[in-house]
């Protein structure tokens, strides 16, 4: 960040341009918790997204990650009215709270989470880089979790740990394309985050932290960022990872 660079909790930074200026930013996702603070920052920057979700609410697009068709005719549709696509959020998973704890273990609900986020992920963002790579340039910034870097919930870890996994193999298929890949890996999220940090866990983080970390990585200024697996809220404390 640049010397002097102030960041509000909500709005736009001060004393860094992020060049987000009529950039054309595609949110999936994008009416949930985090993907909702992510949108509010990013038209702070002054960025043009689009809200993609099953129910996108008005001046949005239907998305359903797990359908190649509604991926392709959202894709599509933003492409004709915008002409462009400088940047993807893709939040649009199911929440961790969604998920039977009872079956943590259970392979078919693994497969399942497996495919709505990680797989979710590569078919959308499959559709969407071929537009960036022909501009050069393009943004690509997956939301997976700290529980990828835990034990004790295997489908949580996996689907986390697989999104990762996947945006890095993307982000080096696309080296040096002018198109960059990161995955933004909260902890714990909460409107009032504590200052605590559990040994053994992550810290906790609010949409907004998240929302300032993700439109960094959407933007220009970010060109440098690529492969990373960014963690909000303390990275889990007691653990390294090289």
């Amino acid at each position: 960040m640049a010397r002097g660079a102030l960041l509000r909790p909500t709005g736009r930074m001060t004393g860094m341009d992020l060049d987000l200026e009529s950039r054309v930013v595609l949110v999936a996702g994008g009416r949930g918790c985090i993907g909702s603070a992510v949108v509010q920052r990013l038209r702070a920057e002054g960025a043009r997204v689009v809200v993609a979700s099953r129910n996108p609410g008005p001046g949005g697009v239907v998305l359903d990650l797990q359908d190649q068709d509604s991926i392709d005719a959202a894709v599509r549709g933003v492409l004709d009215e915008h002409g462009r696509i400088d940047g993807l959020v893709v939040s649009a998973a199911p929440s961790a709270r969604t998920l039977d704890p009872a079956r943590n273990s259970d392979p078919v609900q693994i497969a399942q989470a497996v495919d709505a986020k990680a797989l979710g992920f590569l078919r959308l963002a499959g559709a969407v880089v071929p537009a960036m790579q022909a501009a050069g340039f393009g943004r690509v910034v997956g939301i997976s979790g700290q529980n990828a870097y835990l034990t004790g919930n295997t489908t949580g870890a996996v689907r986390n740990a697989a999104l990762i996994i996947a945006a890095k193999n993307l982000a080096d298929e696309l080296a040096g394309s002018g198109v960059t890949v990161n995955t933004v890996n909260p902890g714990p999220v909460t409107d009032h985050p504590s200052v605590d940090v559990p040994r053994g866990g992550p810290g906790e983080s609010s949409p907004e932290q998240i929302a300032a970390v993700v439109t960094f990585l959407v933007s220009p200024v970010a060109a440098a960022v690529s492969g990373e697996a960014v963690a909000v809220g303390h990275r889990v404390r007691g653990v390294l990872a090289l």
